[in-house]
């Protein structure tokens, strides 16, 4: 008897050190976000009279300011706490986004085929070749920003990646003996999508979202960064460095927290991803 494809998949992603690292870390940062308005300390937008002579102090120089403050005589830690919860709604949130433009579009341009696949893989295509941070920017530009917008913008930019391999695994799909069985028993294209088509992308679908959350993190801490992201004065890593940036050379500290929280997260992502991927072929292998 062989075992379940869920259970070789577990089984080969249990063994995975660094993926389990990466769902670790994944995690913490989840439920900082979740917990952020428990576990700061302060409300990261109020700013403190007192504060404003504890800009950039070090961990536990300041009895009060445990990272110091930020210029505005803002807590730096519950900023970058309130901030974690910033970066994952954008970044999950984006992802879901983008994974049902990029599931609709592949799954029916690969399925359909003819003149349908040829217009919307072209569409795909134009929209590939335009640098994603460059389209970014232009569209943020072009609405005023806010966290639903960047949300939009960032899925409209990443939507492409996960159609171009949808559409490749369902060509692949569409040639299978079950799916030529559904439709000789009558079975219409979109209940052949649906049902057998959908269910059997939903590994790499799985692995693409989890990849590309590091990808729209690091998308969205740029916009703040360069000033086009989540709008002042809500918190944003991004926006952190560039506030930080002009105390590099006295406090690098003001830069170097919020840069390390956005790689700890893009690490995280990514380290899961990988893991998911691997368990996800073994599965497929297996059974």
């Amino acid at each position: 008897m062989t075992d379940s494809r869920w259970s070789v998949f577990w089984r080969r992603f249990k063994r995975d050190r660094l993926a389990f690292v990466g769902a670790g870390i994944v995690l913490t940062l989840m439920l900082i976000a979740i917990l952020a308005d428990y576990i700061a300390p302060y409300d990261p937008l109020y700013q403190f009279s007192d504060g404003i002579g504890d800009i950039g102090q070090p961990l536990g120089g300041c009895k009060k300011f445990l990272m110091g403050t930020d210029r505005y005589g803002r807590d730096v830690l519950s900023r970058l706490i309130y901030g974690t919860r910033v970066s994952l709604i954008v970044g999950i949130a984006a992802n879901l986004s983008a994974m049902v433009i990029g599931l609709i579009v592949g799954v029916i341009a690969g399925y359909m085929g003819g003149w349908i696949e040829t217009v919307l893989m072209r569409i795909t295509d134009i929209i590939l070749s335009i640098p994603m941070l460059l389209l970014a920017m232009v569209l943020v530009v072009i609405w005023e920003p806010s966290l639903k917008v960047v949300i939009i913008v960032i899925a409209i930019s990443y939507w492409t990646c996960l159609a171009r391999v949808i559409h490749g695994e369902t060509l692949h799909i569409k040639s299978m003996v079950y799916i030529e069985a559904s439709r000789a028993l009558g079975g219409s294209n979109a209940h052949v999508m649906i049902s057998h088509v959908v269910p059997q992308l939903v590994g790499i679908t799985v692995v693409y979202i989890t990849l590309g959350v590091a990808t729209t993190v690091l998308l969205e801490a740029s916009l703040s960064y360069l000033g086009l992201g989540v709008p002042a004065p809500t918190p944003s890593w991004g926006g952190m460095v560039a506030d930080g940036q002009t105390y590099f050379r006295t406090f690098p500290w003001l830069v170097l927290w919020p840069g390390l929280l956005v790689m700890f997260t893009v690490l995280g992502f990514n380290m899961l991803g990988d893991g998911l991927r691997d368990a996800f072929e073994s599965s497929t292998r297996r059974v």
